[in-house]
């Protein structure tokens, strides 16, 4: 097997642990979810979670537990006995379809269920994930698992270029660079739904939401570097490094050996 399927392997494995971590794949919904990630090496197959597993729970995953998978959604190594996820045509439509998209995440968010099954356009409510409902998002409108090529295309096709989709009645699928940007983007999703939930039932359909204008502000703001306060301690051409969120789930779900199965870097 490659060195680079079992690194990749290894942090799949850590991705699907923080969708539990963070409480997009808990309780009930324990095994609801996957996150993938392309083989850099080998953009036509991707890693995955997958299903068959004694204990098929995100918080539970493990390198050895993750499946290989091609750009048409067939197995290409994995545990015996185990198979791709039963979606696994979302993750190989939108790979196949999105070149820049590195890896997908699906998850069954519960703030966000309820927003597409109200048919509640999510806005802007707070910083984190405002540019990111600023337009409104694409629905698939149909409770069903995307489970063949027609579904799969169907659903990339209607996410186009965003880096999320709703799906009725079912969750979210996100879509980034990285594993951090794919599961930061579902994170950002729920906190804005839920925000949105908890407007609506304390001011109803019509609450105030933050104004293009004001998330406008967010973007082309002067470097920091260039502010007299910072030129000091920041060289020119510095970018801020944005990834604490990230960085600390994933020390949590590789540094607690008591409430999950030892995982380790290959």
């Amino acid at each position: 097997m490659p060195r680079e399927w079992d690194e990749v392997k290894y942090e799949v494995a850590v991705a699907n642990r923080v969708l539990a971590e963070v409480g997009l794949a808990t309780g009930f919904r324990a095994s609801l979810g996957h996150a993938s990630l392309r083989l850099p090496n080998d953009p036509d197959k991707f890693v995955v979670k997958g299903r068959g597993y004694t204990v098929d729970a995100l918080h539970s995953m493990r390198p050895q537990d993750m499946i290989v998978v091609d750009i048409e959604g067939h197995k290409v190594d994995g545990p015996i006995g185990s198979s791709q996820p039963f979606e696994v045509k979302m993750h190989s439509s939108i790979l196949k379809t999105r070149p820049d998209v590195k890896s997908v995440v699906h998850v069954h968010p519960h703030y966000t269920i309820l927003a597409t099954t109200l048919l509640k356009r999510l806005r802007p409510m707070n910083q984190e994930g405002a540019q990111l409902v600023q337009q409104e998002l694409p629905m698939w409108n149909h409770v069903k698992t995307v489970q063949t090529d027609e579904e799969g295309m169907e659903v990339a096709a209607l996410m186009g270029g965003s880096k999320a989709i709703l799906l009725r009645g079912h969750g979210a699928t996100t879509a980034g660079t990285s594993l951090e940007d794919a599961v930061t983007t579902m994170m950002n999703l729920e906190e804005q739904a839920k925000m949105n939930y908890w407007a609506y039932s304390a001011a109803g359909p019509g609450h105030p939401y933050l104004e293009d204008e004001l998330v406008d502000e967010m973007s082309g703001r002067t470097p920091l570097p260039e502010l007299p306060h910072f030129k000091q301690v920041l060289p020119p051409g510095w970018r801020p490094v944005v990834g604490g969120v990230w960085q600390y789930y994933t020390r949590v779900v590789t540094n607690n050996p008591e409430a999950q199965p030892e995982i380790r870097r290959p």
